[in-house]
């Protein structure tokens, strides 16, 4: 089982990894650079842990690691003792490629990622889009559509709520075009004048209802 403890300690071995190889690219580095000359004996590793601010051990293993690339010999005496700037220099520049590849890999797995989330943004969206169309293609188009109230109609001086519109032909008022004045969404309180020409939205068989009702023809 994947616990915190578990995380913390793979967090702090990585730490722990990084560090030595940073210590020992360090010291590689300097050797390449002429701070330390070959045969030149490198201080001790109490006091290289106290330079880099680490433990012993860490410091013990950035030497192995130089070691192992006849970067360095250890005596008995635990001397550190630098044999060659060549393979300090082939060192620095190994783990220089290595490091590349190893950001070239977290680039790469970061955009994998950003691309799966975008896929499946993208896949949301899409789905969103089918489903709103399906909803779209379902609808029955509503025009608004002009109705003239003629002079001689019998639904003049009521208000909208007493000529129950909607009752006798289903279709719904949406505003009333009063000479240059429009009135949007007219309340039921609304009184229809002459000439008045009452917005209406419906399908075909409610529009022509409408005008028959109020006694005019359709005016598109």
């Amino acid at each position: 089982m994947i616990t915190a403890s578990n995380v913390n300690r793979g967090e702090q071995m990585k730490s722990s990894i990084a560090m030595y190889r940073s210590i020992a690219l360090d010291l590689a580095q300097r050797i390449v650079n002429g701070e330390f000359s070959v045969q030149e004996k490198i201080s001790g590793r109490s006091i290289l842990a106290s330079h880099y601010n680490v433990s012993p051990e860490t410091v013990r293993k950035a030497i192995a690691l130089l070691k192992v690339k006849n970067v360095v010999s250890v005596s008995q005496g635990k001397e550190v003792t630098v044999l060659s700037t060549e393979n300090a220099y082939s060192f620095v520049e190994h783990y220089k490629s290595t490091e590349s590849v190893d950001s070239l890999h977290q680039d790469v797995e970061i955009l994998l990622r950003q691309k799966r989330e975008i896929d499946a943004r993208l896949e949301n969206l899409l789905t969103d889009i089918i489903n709103y169309s399906d909803k779209l293609r379902n609808l029955t188009p509503y025009n608004p559509v002009e109705v003239e109230v003629p002079e001689a109609s019998h639904i003049i001086g009521h208000t909208i709520a007493e000529i129950r519109l909607w009752q006798h032909t289903g279709a719904t008022v949406v505003a009333i075009r009063r000479g240059t004045d429009i009135i949007i969404s007219p309340g039921p309180d609304a009184k229809i004048e002459p000439l008045d020409r009452i917005v209406v939205v419906g399908d075909s068989e409610i529009l022509i209802k409408t005008a028959k009702f109020v006694g005019s023809p359709i005016i598109k």
